[in-house]
């Protein structure tokens, strides 16, 4: 901590990386190979899936929501894909729109890959994509903070603070020292590297508003960018949000201890736990898709094939009303109406708003794969 001329401490991170070297102790390196492994094994999972990119979709928005929960948001993840399938809810929190900024957020960083290295600059723009007309957006989307954050209880000053990131002109050096450091060669195991990384972040605190999302955004970027993950399937803010205060305090512990084995060794035990249930989703996805195939199949006859292709459909936009289905098969607005309750019959759709008119369905079956630990609100729809 130093003292700064108005009175008040703050930390100045060490750049990367850490000095004394961090300690891969034998119970560090045992989980560094089984999250090594079960990252692997999620990566082929995912592989295997009919249209990786498809169901990438649905992990993007399970980690948004995740993510943003983390950060106080209430919406669930049916809520978003109401919001993107524009599908009006008057119950639908205030606050989708910042989880729908996340989605768009991460989507353009994951574009942006392609021409950018991991970079202030990307960070900036991934910034202004998450915070554009939503809560904070008055804060300076895109731009570092040219003022004093901190962080504690509401109502604390920065005297009484848990913590006090740098002074802007610390923050810019703190943010270039970063940049260098994860694009310059390092002897540590991508993993660790990643950890670390999200850490010293989280420390700078660059932004006015939404430096935690921003943080964990980063993870993603990191993982597929270095080559562990060839599709962004892994949520892992489920497990900061299942630990969330485990999850700050190891934050905390870093900078005022050096804790970074401890910190180390919950990142990877996350990696290893949530790299084993999205895989089991991968898995579970198929077993669906195949029993509701053969559901269709036995119980359709002649209409088959118009289910199959909303079934397809569905796993982009797994809220629908009839109109959609209508659309997508071009047919009559009655004949769209007997695919829907046909699906309903067989429990691939459900009915979510118990209304006689304006009603909207769910692709329930894989919904539900996602939903566990999500955090899902009951609001009528």
């Amino acid at each position: 901590m130093i003292e700064q001329p108005k009175g008040y401490q703050a930390f100045i991170p060490n750049p990367l990386p850490p000095v004394p070297a961090i300690d891969l102790t034998s119970n560090v390196r045992a989980l560094l190979s089984q999250a090594d492994h079960a990252l692997g094994l999620l990566d082929g999972a995912a592989l295997m899936l009919p249209s990786p990119e498809l169901f990438v979709f649905m992990y993007i928005r399970k980690e948004a929501v995740l993510s943003s929960q983390i950060e106080g948001t209430q919406s669930s993840l049916q809520d978003v894909l109401a919001a993107e399938a524009k599908l009006f809810d008057p119950h639908t929190p205030s606050d989708v729109g910042e989880v729908v900024n996340y989605v768009r957020a991460m989507q353009h960083g994951l574009a942006r890959l392609d021409q950018l290295p991991i970079s202030v600059r990307l960070i900036r723009e991934i910034h202004a994509e998450l915070m554009r007309d939503v809560r904070g957006g008055n804060l300076t989307p895109g731009e570092f903070r040219r003022s004093q954050n901190w962080i504690g209880p509401a109502g604390c000053s920065i005297r009484n603070a848990s913590f006090v990131p740098p002074p802007p002109h610390e923050m810019l050096q703190a943010m270039s020292e970063l940049e260098l450091f994860l694009n310059s060669p390092s002897s540590l195991p991508p993993l660790v590297q990643i950890a670390i990384a999200h850490v010293q972040f989280e420390t700078i605190h660059p932004f006015l508003d939404g430096n935690g999302r921003v943080g964990r955004l980063l993870i993603t970027f990191l993982l597929t960018s270095r080559g562990l993950l060839s599709q962004p399937v892994l949520y892992l803010s489920h497990h900061f949000k299942r630990h969330r205060s485990e999850y700050y305090e190891h934050l905390q512990a870093v900078r005022t201890r050096g804790d970074w084995e401890g910190w180390i060794e919950f990142f990877l035990q996350g990696v290893l736990e949530v790299s084993q249930e999205a895989a089991a989703t991968a898995k579970a996805i198929l077993a669906m898709r195949e029993e509701y195939r053969s559901k269709i199949a036995d119980t359709m006859g002649r209409g088959a094939g118009s289910a199959h292709r909303v079934m397809e459909k569905l796993f982009d936009q797994p809220i629908v009303s009839v109109a959609t289905v209508r659309e997508w098969l071009d047919i009559t607005p009655a004949g769209a109406n007997g695919v829907v309750n046909r699906l309903v019959a067989i429990g691939l759709l459900t009915e979510i708003t118990g209304h006689a008119r304006n009603r909207r369905f769910r692709f329930d079956p894989y919904l539900r794969l996602f939903e566990d630990g999500v955090g899902e609100q009951s609001n009528g729809g």
